[in-house]
């Protein structure tokens, strides 16, 4: 099955932050979330967005945007698109779907009078009723009723495949008028669909292209800003306004340090030693030496910086926007020394600093990492081997084994004289360096 919470889905309150319930909503990037009108009630209205299935994320005040009251005028179709007052990246934005076939099994959670913390109903794509679209519940009581209007109508999430929103409900409507679905004879629901509010809002048509994101890139992204086995250097190409830009835009609030280039390298070296810790009068040495202007400290007990329990992430975004990238180079690769682990950002492939980048910083940290990884999977089998009883003098030369096959591997690596051969190799070790780890309880 598909993952049971969603940062995208919101509770909408009018008037504060503590004001009453009022709708849903859904959140399409870090700072846009599209609702009903209806719910806003007026255009310069502020409402107040809950991010009610993750508590992590704090609530925020947000309006309608220029041009996104979509609700007057002959082809008003009752939606409304806000501007957070500041932004979520924390909060993964809902994937749109701007294709919607009938018969699609889908279902909306929404807010009802009682229902606070959200109910979730299901239904099928019925047929087109003007520019709005039928939602057939299974029984007259899966019908949406107050508290849904807004919700994001999606797919059914599946194992590998995230729920896709299709449309946002916008209202129900009974045979008989009465004011509960159940109580008429007949009674539907209605929902607005992507592609009719993408055809109304040039926000939304850029939001659900097939181009808006790159999730692969997140979801490569993402494991290697939470698993500090992954390469320490990482360099990767996002061309400005792609739709890697705008998945990297989302994911940079993982980083402990961001660069930008361009900016000032004594404002990144201070941001930089602010997340380790030092003894007093050691700060300044380290600033210099980290600038080039002095000696490294000499690394004696009690005076070497104090790394946290996880490597400290930096990333240089736009490292080919640094006019001279040579001294941003050996800067990082002095945190590099520090044990700093490093995501180099250009926006197209081989931009000023490319080659320095992959010899100074890239191969020698892959090499290093290989290096360490082999340690540890031969720790990692020896102990086994003894939990094993299978260590006598016979059998030495062989319960380390694998890490012995590997470190032969990187020898031969160390030989080659293409950089370019070499990192492909260096890369294919490495994924297997982590398998095997994983296979000796290792990691």
């Amino acid at each position: 099955m598909g993952e049971l919470r969603a940062d995208w889905r919101l509770r909408l309150r009018r008037e504060n932050a503590h004001g009453p319930v009022c709708g849903a909503g859904v959140l399409v990037d870090q700072r846009t979330a599209l609702t009903c009108a209806h719910v806003v009630r007026h255009p310069d209205a502020v409402m107040w967005l809950e991010f009610a299935e993750n508590a992590a994320l704090e609530p925020v005040a947000a309006r309608v945007e220029p041009g996104g009251w979509l609700r007057d005028g002959e082809h008003g179709e009752d939606v409304a698109v806000l501007r957070l007052d500041s932004p979520r990246p924390q909060a993964r934005p809902a994937r749109l779907e701007p294709r919607l076939r009938a018969g699609t099994e889908v279902y909306a959670t929404g807010y009802a009078e009682g229902f606070d913390d959200g109910m979730s109903l299901w239904g099928r794509i019925g047929g087109a009723s003007g520019e709005r679209v039928q939602l057939d519940a299974v029984t007259r009581a899966e019908v949406v009723r107050a508290g849904f209007s807004g919700a994001a109508v999606c797919t059914r999430p599946q194992e590998g495949r995230p729920a896709r929103v299709v449309g946002l409900v916008v209202s129900w409507r009974g045979d008989l008028g009465e004011l509960l679905p159940e109580n008429n004879r007949l009674a539907f629901s209605y929902l607005v669909p992507v592609e009719r509010i993408a055809e109304l809002s040039p926000v939304v048509k850029e939001l659900s292209g097939p181009d808006a994101w790159d999730h692969g890139f997140e979801e490569r992204l993402t494991r290697w800003f939470e698993d500090p086995d992954e390469d320490p250097v990482k360099i990767t190409v996002v061309p400005p306004g792609s739709g890697r830009d705008r998945s990297l835009r989302h994911l940079l609030h993982r980083a402990d340090v961001v660069h930008r280039g361009g900016d000032s390298r004594p404002h990144l070296a201070d941001h930089a030693l602010g997340k380790g810790s030092f003894p007093v009068g050691e700060y300044l040495a380290y600033w210099d030496w980290l600038l080039g202007t002095g000696r490294r400290p000499a690394q004696t007990p009690g005076l070497a910086p104090i790394q946290p329990a996880r490597p400290v992430t930096v990333v240089v975004d736009g490292l080919d926007e640094e006019a001279q990238p040579r001294p941003l180079i050996e800067l990082l690769g002095r945190l590099r020394e520090l044990g700093f682990r490093l995501l180099l950002v250009f926006r197209r492939e081989g931009g000023t600093g490319w080659t320095a980048a992959r010899d100074d910083l890239l191969r020698p940290a892959l090499l290093s990492h290989a290096g360490a990884l082999i340690g540890r999977l031969e720790v990692a089998e020896f102990g086994n081997a003894i939990r094993r009883d299978v260590v006598d003098s016979a059998s030495l030369s062989s319960v380390t084994e694998t890490a012995d096959l590997r470190r032969a591997e990187r020898r031969r690596i160390d030989g080659m004289r293409d950089p370019q051969r070499q990192l492909a190799a260096l890369r294919a070790l490495l994924r297997t360096l982590r398998a095997d780890l994983d296979r000796q309880g290792g990691r």
